[in-house]
Order: structure tokens, then sequence, then C-alpha cells
């Protein structure tokens, strides 16, 4: 993945519609901006749009990505996000190292306080698989937040 500049003239996907999708993760481009504000906020990003292959079998695994973040200085641009996510069509790959790379290719671009990557894989052979990794500048965790927890965590 290649890490795009800062500054807001480096912004190369947003307004354009004849830009092509990245062959695979190692060339797509994570574009960021200036964060507009010092303070602590939470981003959300989801989509339901999110396919691999299996690398044994060569099928694709569809999945929901959810990234929430605390940005620091830079913000990822949604754009750009979309064409990283989409250049997984043709990556062959297990559903865990899937998700950890998406979530250290999002720290690399733009070194968040916080991160959070949660992809839910459709079910395959009769089982779903929901993959989480995590990031934090320092010990307090996004997962602490009640913004951030599961289903499940939500029924206490």
């Amino acid at each position: 993945m290649k890490r795009a500049k800062s500054k807001g003239t480096s912004l190369t996907l947003l307004g354009r519609s004849e830009t092509k999708l990245p062959a695979g993760p190692s060339e797509a481009r994570l574009e960021t901006f200036p964060n507009p504000t010092r303070r602590n906020y939470h981003i959300h990003f989801e989509t339901d749009d999110f396919t691999c292959l299996c690398p044994v079998t060569g099928q694709p695994d569809f999945a929901r990505i959810d990234i929430y973040y605390v940005p620091d200085r830079l913000c990822v641009e949604s754009k750009s996000l979309k064409f990283y996510l989409a250049s997984y069509r043709n990556e062959r790959a297990f559903n865990e190292a899937v998700t950890n790379r998406i979530l250290d290719d999002f720290v690399k671009a733009c070194s968040p306080r916080e991160a959070i990557v949660t992809a839910q894989f459709s079910a395959r052979g009769g089982i779903a698989l929901t993959v989480r990794a995590e990031y934090a500048e320092r010990k307090i965790m996004l997962s602490t937040s009640p913004l951030f927890r599961t289903g499940e965590e939500k029924k206490t």
C-alpha cells in the first residue's frame, strides 16, 4: 500500500470519475488530508461490498468491513479507502490476514490515535467468521467505549 502525502493537493481520486481500480492492495493508495480539529472524535467507515479470495480454493469471500478510528493529525479520504478495499477483489488471503493487513495499512497511512477494523465474513460451509483487529497509541482502547461494542457486548 502506497502512502499519499497529506497536503490537500495530493488528493488524486476525489472528483475524478475516470480513475481505475488498483490491481491489488500493494498498488492501492490511502490518501489523507489534515484533521480539521485537535479534539478527539470518532469516525466510522462501513461497507457491505468487500470481497477477497480464499487462498486455498480461490472462491470469493464476502464481508462487511467496519473501520472505527480517532484521527490524530490526518484523516483518511473515503474514496481512496473505497478503492483500497476494492483492490482486494483478486487477493488470495485468509480472512484473519486480510483484516490485520487493512488495519496495518490504515495505521501506516494516517497514524490514528486509535483504530478498530472489524470484518464480518459471510458464512461458508455453514460458519460465519468475524475478525476484529485493534490499534491504540495508548493503553485505553476504543473497544471500552459503548459506541464500539459489538452486538453481544451491548446485551448486558
